[in-house]
């Protein structure tokens, strides 16, 4: 795998932080401008916010980012220490955070990693395993929210209508088929055939205008084959352990929602809380494809389409406090942390 050091950090640059909090702020503005119903007067309603349920949604977030930490060292088996966990872990977020959902932070979880003292071959195949059983997620969990709330599930405020139509819909069938494709395909050829898979590459490649591709084809093959290598033999106890602390990092995530809305809304019954997780599911599959850093602009966007019949004129609100909680704090940190860990990894081992 081909790691530009340059090219990684430049990803990392704290200064990338502006864009897409300028992307947030500006959607937010502009929802506050095209809807008459929400003045902003309305932000002076967080005052009337009950305090424990956003008291609850900050120790949801910690628990998340602890579920996260732990997770890291389980499926390294324990090669990181918890400080370096930390380090991956916020460094890892931001890099989301400033890169394109639909891109991900593959090659710089891999460079984080690596410069950590973990071979490259088994950084990939880390990295590539936290992939697989976040997607995994998505892709058991959307359906069962689908079945348990049906339609009521999906947008329909005016808003939606107005904007988008039914394409919202389209939007999160799109998004949901790309992604259990590639993830049952990555797991095929990670799991199970990864010679095969590495084949199948080769050969499509070697078809007409697609042999310009067929070099990275064949890296991509080699990569599978390396870090499939790394995760052979592992007894039963590493697998359920990575789902179960997959399945809890993923509900604290979603459960985030549920504390901001309840602060709002105390008349909220269990079939609401089901609802709004099954929302908040289908909001973030919709987020996956979203060409904008972090999904910043798309997330404050779409919110206050799936959650305003909990939260009405306070929509938007939520949606800023959501992505307060949940967004904004791994760019900051991530600006803080990253000059430190450069320093850590780079300069110090070079001195030792």
């Amino acid at each position: 795998m081909d790691l530009d050091t340059k090219k990684i950090l430049q990803t990392l640059n704290p200064n990338k932080v502006w864009l897409p909090v300028a992307l947030g702020l500006a959607i937010v503005v502009y929802l506050f401008i095209s809807d008459p119903d929400i003045t902003l007067d309305k932000l002076s309603n967080i005052q009337q916010a009950r305090p424990w349920p956003l008291f609850l949604a900050f120790l949801v977030l910690i628990a998340r980012d602890a579920g996260y930490v732990y997770r890291i060292r389980l499926i390294t088996d324990q090669s990181l220490s918890w400080t370096s966990s930390i380090y991956v872990i916020i460094l890892w977020e931001f890099s989301s955070a400033v890169t394109p959902s639909i891109v991900g932070g593959t090659a710089v979880a891999v460079f984080i990693l690596w410069k950590e003292g973990i071979k490259l071959g088994k950084s990939l195949a880390f990295v590539m395993l936290s992939a697989i059983f976040d997607n995994l997620f998505f892709v058991i969990v959307a359906p069962i929210a689908l079945l348990l709330a049906g339609n009521a599930i999906f947008p329909s405020s005016a808003m939606a209508e107005n904007v988008l139509g039914r394409s919202l819909t389209a939007l999160f069938y799109t998004s949901y088929t790309l992604i259990t494709i590639y993830t049952f395909v990555m797991a095929f050829a990670l799991f199970f055939r990864p010679r095969l898979f590495k084949w199948i590459l080769i050969k499509i490649t070697s078809l007409g205008f697609l042999r310009r591709w067929r070099y990275a084809a064949y890296e991509r093959g080699n990569e599978i084959l390396w870090a499939s290598a790394q995760l052979n033999g592992k007894k039963a106890g590493y697998w359920i352990k990575i789902a179960v602390s997959t399945l809890f990092i993923w509900a604290a995530r979603y459960a985030m929602v549920n504390c901001i809305i309840a602060s709002f809304n105390g008349d909220l019954t269990i079939f609401d809380h089901i609802l709004v997780f099954g929302k908040h599911v289908i909001l973030w599959i919709v987020m996956l494809i979203s060409p904008t850093p972090g999904s910043s602009g798309t997330a404050e966007f779409f919110f206050p389409m799936f959650f305003r019949v909990f939260l009405e004129e306070n929509s938007v609100l939520g949606s800023l406090l959501w992505r307060i909680l949940t967004y904004y704090p791994y760019l900051l940190l991530g600006a803080i942390f990253l000059p430190r860990w450069v320093k850590l990894v780079f300069l110090n081992k070079k001195s030792a």
